[in-house]
């Protein structure tokens, strides 16, 4: 079970989609009773485009894996921006 994932995922933000490198990292929250996962993409100036457009909801699908939702924020300095989603994360290794 790897609770970190470093590589290559597809974000899909409303009709734009990147392929891109991403840097995630999940852990139980045990207040919530839930998994939490969160990171970062590389930069990318079509995702922050939309974001600055005022898109917040994301798609993540990393190995061939399902499209699962992912909520958009702030872009760091280097243009790279911030992912959260809650329950199962979207790397294949995970469990």
């Amino acid at each position: 079970m790897s609770e970190d994932f470093r590589g290559p995922a597809t974000v899909q933000v409303g009709d734009a989609s990147a392929d891109l490198a991403v840097r995630l990292s999940a852990h139980f929250e045990p207040l919530e009773g839930r998994l939490r996962w969160a990171g970062r993409t590389e930069p990318d100036p079509a995702l922050v485009e939309a974001y600055r457009a005022g898109a917040r909801e994301a798609t993540i699908a990393i190995g061939g894996g399902e499209p699962v939702p992912a909520k958009l924020g702030e872009p760091d300095p280097w243009g790279g921006l911030r992912l959260t989603g809650t329950g199962f994360p979207p790397w294949p290794d995970f469990g």
